[in-house]
């Protein structure tokens, strides 16, 4: 069974790790954070004192981390440690042009290599219930398959290098635009007098279904599992979905494609978030598009 280095063990990372050291492998993490690693040590998960000698003797290195610039800087200083044929693979959210470079540093050092882009959020992490779109080659792809089933729910190899970043970052471009379309159609059938549970009841069996009203209802009531039942809280907070449409937008202006709506959400949650409201999930912007009247009346 594989030796895997997990380097970031934060909201996503630690579950993450702690699902594949439940399932067997051995695993050894590290973060920066030293809160971060005795938090998960405490949890069961092996930490080692440096990246070195994480990565030691392992065969896979994944790596969770905030930014692109920080996997680059992770992936240039150990992929020159690790033996020939390690896999290394990325499960961050970053920009595509990073998550190509990072391909570049291992193949440069004889490593496989996948950018492996997670959605489902840390509940999903802790369900090991993930869903992975993946970008890089068949063979470190059928070397990871294994540690993706012990993680996720639904596995997708989207292509080449890059691939899979891209294909998440067009995903939840996508998912803030129906959000806000979701939530504008919500207030309005308030304002035209029809009930929550009305209009998703129409949404949910009509042409204009989608996941984001169904499934994630932005109003409470219609869907008891959705975060509008428990004041906007503990679900996809609206900083990491402003992430998410920044860094479309980037990808957009760097293909010159035309993102019309995309940016009009983008906007949208700029100002959501600028209001005090980073933590709090992202369907909550249907207190903005109501006409909340200050920041008191937008929930925390």
């Amino acid at each position: 069974m594989s030796r895997i280095a997990f380097i970031g063990l934060g909201n996503m990372g630690a579950p993450m790790a702690l699902n594949l050291v439940k399932s067997g492998y051995k695993v050894l993490g590290f973060d920066l954070s030293s809160a971060r690693s005795q938090q998960a040590h405490a949890r069961g998960i092996p930490v080692a004192r440096d990246p070195k000698s994480a990565i030691e003797g392992a065969d896979i290195v994944i790596t969770m981390l905030p930014t692109g610039k920080h996997v680059r800087m992770v992936w240039s200083g150990l992929c020159p440690l690790a033996e020939p044929g390690t896999l290394f693979m990325d499960c961050s959210t970053i920009d595509v042009e990073s998550s190509r470079a990072i391909h570049e540093i291992a193949k440069e050092k004889g490593m496989l290599s996948l950018d492996a882009a997670v959605s489902g959020g840390s509940g999903g992490a802790q369900a090991a219930t993930l869903v992975f779109t993946v970008g890089g080659d068949v063979p470190g792809f059928n070397k990871a398959r294994p540690l993706f089933e012990r993680m996720g729910k639904k596995t997708t190899l989207c292509g080449g290098p890059g691939a899979g970043q891209a294909a998440k970052l067009c995903n939840n471009m996508m998912l803030g635009i129906a959000m806000v379309g979701a939530c504008e159609v919500f207030a309005l059938s308030e304002k035209l007098g029809l009930t929550s549970k009305t209009m998703h009841e129409v949404l949910s069996t009509s042409s204009g279904q989608c996941w984001a009203a169904t499934t994630y209802c932005p109003v409470p009531g219609p869907v008891p599992s959705s975060p509008a039942n428990h004041g906007y809280k503990n679900g996809f907070s609206a900083k990491h979905m402003l992430k998410e449409l920044k860094l479309a937008m980037e990808a957009a202006s760097l293909t010159s494609s035309s993102t019309v709506l995309g940016t009009a959400a983008a906007q949208m949650y700029t100002l959501f978030e600028n209001a005090g409201n980073s933590e709090v999930d992202f369907s909550g912007i249907i207190k903005m598009i109501r006409g909340a009247q200050n920041e008191a009346d937008i929930p925390h």
